[in-house]
This record gives structure tokens, C-alpha cells and sequence, in this order.
């Protein structure tokens, strides 16, 4: 059943006929603003579906789906669910409340809701510490039989951010890798043990990886729950430097911070950590590594005071 959009004039007069509008947005939004007699089921819930049958039970009810503006596809969405539930008479405001606003048509609430503030990111411009205490370094190596995981921590940190561009440094403790998945096993320092030696990352000779950040630049205009910058640089380990680039999402925080977020991968024998590798080696058996590491940074950047 294909879904029916409507201007806010016609919604009026539905309504008037007895159709019941549905403000799909959280419970905040509603209380801030609605259409008189709307009520409130948010899809972003998992209970949508059972919110809407505690409103109205009968599938042939006229309901009127409302969100904030045609930026958000809440409305939409919520009436692909209902349509598939089996109600029948289902109509999306086009435009949302700001096309009703615009209208002229009256609205309810205590208060207007505030612009929504997770949509890009705001001018973030500025000289950040990185605090090492909340910040994390995610690896992840794999053979063909089986997975390991752990952590490494950061020892210090400092990224600028000028218009859209970015530069900096982040400098990673290798004495500080641990393993998650061999918790408990003992297995797990012996694991640990052979990462630092000089099959890998040698880290009594080489305690420490940087990264230089180059040519950082954010998106225009970036989203906060996509990728909106590109982290481009030179990073050094086991005394070898490579270019390095990925995606990352930096988020502001409420006290702020920054976050910032990424996920990449790694081809290890470009910084000549070979062991394993079959480009290398042959008769491997069961020492036979992939060479791809899987890397998750999760950074907390605290603004300096001037």
C-alpha cells in the first residue's frame, strides 16, 4: 500500500472529520510542541508498534503520521511499519510541524522545542589535549582459524583544528597491549608475549607508534553519525613511517570535549612486521597469520586553556 502524503491543509480537515494525528518524535519533542489533540508515539522506540495499538486499536482509523520538517524521514518510517501492521487509512504530514507552522495552523505545548543539535557538526575550531584516561586504542588480528582482540593505551596527544583543516599527533603505548578474548586462559600472556617480541611489534626496542596527522580535513557539511572527516598522515612503527589515511566522526560533547571515532585496517608488513605472512614465508602450518590488522580508535580531546 503506497503511503499518502498531504499538505497541512488537508490534514486540518481530516483531522476535523476525526482522524487523530501521531507525533512520531521522542516525548520531549511532543511536549514542546504538538497539533492540538495529537498524541505521541515515537518510532525511534522498539515498542512503536505496540505504542499505537495502546492509542487506537481499530486498523480502519484515520491517523495523520507528523514529524519535525521534511529533513527527517520519522513520519515515513513510522508509516511503513503501520502500513505493514495492517492499518489502512494511513497519511504522512508533508512537511511536518514546520509546514503546519508556516500554514498559520495552531499548535500546542509548553514551549518551543530547541533546533535539533545532533545534525552536523558546529565550528569546532580550536588547539585539543588528548585525554589519555578516557581514550582507547581497538586491535583485532585473525589466521584462518581464529580471532584475537585487545586493547592499547595512548600516552599523550594533541590535534588542532583550523577552518576545515586538521593537524596534530597521537602517540600509542605498545608496552601497554592486553588481550581481551584469552581472558582467563593460559594462553593469553603467552599470546601477549610473542606480539612484543621481535616477530611483531618489538615493543623493548620500539615502545611507542605515532601518528603525525598531515592533511586532516573535515567534511562540508558533516554529519554527526557519518564519517565527516578524513584523517591523512605518516604513521611510524617499528621505526618505518607509511601514509596513512582513514574516515573518522567527530562529535562535540556536552562539556567540550570532542570525540572522535574511526575504524581502519592495516596492512602490517608495510612497516615490515612480516611474520606469518605467506608473501614472506612458505611451510607456515599453523603459524600462518593474516596480515591485515583491524584498528578502532576511540579519542577524547579536551580543549587547552589559553
Amino acid at each position: 500500500m503506497e503511503i499518502i502524503r498531504i499538505t497541512a491543509g488537508e490534514a486540518q480537515e481530516k483531522m476535523n472529520r476525526g482522524a487523530l494525528p501521531i507525533h512520531t518524535l521522542p516525548a520531549d519533542h511532543f511536549c514542546r510542541l504538538h497539533l492540538p489533540g495529537a498524541r505521541n508515539a515515537c518510532v525511534y522506540q522498539v515498542s512503536f508498534i505496540g505504542d499505537i495499538k495502546t492509542i487506537v486499536a481499530q486498523h480502519d482509523q484515520p491517523l495523520i503520521l507528523y514529524g519535525s520538517s521534511n529533513h527527517s524521514q520519522d513520519a515515513e518510517v513510522a508509516a511503513e511499519k503501520l502500513v505493514r501492521e495492517g492499518y489502512q487509512k494511513v497519511f504522512v504530514l508533508d512537511g511536518g510541524l514546520d509546514a503546519w507552522q508556516a500554514a498559520g495552523l495552531p499548535v500546542e505545548g509548553d514551549k518551543m522545542p530547541q533546533p535539533d543539535p545532533a545534525t552536523h557538526l558546529p565550528n569546532v575550531d580550536g588547539i585539543y589535549k588528548l585525554d589519555t584516561a578516557a581514550s582507547l586504542v581497538g586491535w583485532a588480528g585473525r589466521n584462518q582459524n581464529s580471532k584475537h582482540f585487545g586493547t592499547l593505551q595512548l600516552k599523550s596527544g594533541q590535534i588542532q583544528i583550523e577552518g576545515k583543516g586538521i593537524s596534530g599527533h597521537l602517540v600509542v603505548d605498545m608496552e601497554s597491549m592486553e588481550n581481551i578474548n584469552l581472558a582467563g586462559n593460559d594462553l593469553q600472556p603467552v599470546l601477549i608475549a610473542h606480539l612484543k617480541s621481535d616477530d611483531f611489534f618489538f615493543t623493548k626496542l620500539f615502545p611507542t607508534a605515532t601518528f603525525t596527522i598531515e592533511e586532516g580535513r573535515i567534511a562540508d557539511p558533516a554529519s554527526l553519525t557519518a564519517a565527516n572527516c578524513q584523517l591523512q598522515g605518516s604513521l611510524t612503527l617499528r621505526a618505518v613511517s607509511r601514509e596513512l589515511a582513514f574516515p573518522a566522526t567527530i562529535t562535540p560533547r556536552d562539556n567540550g570535549n570532542l570525540g572522535v571515532e574511526a575504524h581502519y585496517d592495516l596492512d602490517r608488513t608495510l612497516w615490515n612486521i612480516i611474520y606469518g605472512s605467506s608473501r614472506f614465508f612458505e611451510h607456515l602450518g599453523m603459524h600462518t597469520v593474516f596480515e591485515t590488522i583491524s584498528i578502532e580508535l576511540r579519542l577524547v580531546l579536551e580543549p587547552l586553556k589559553e
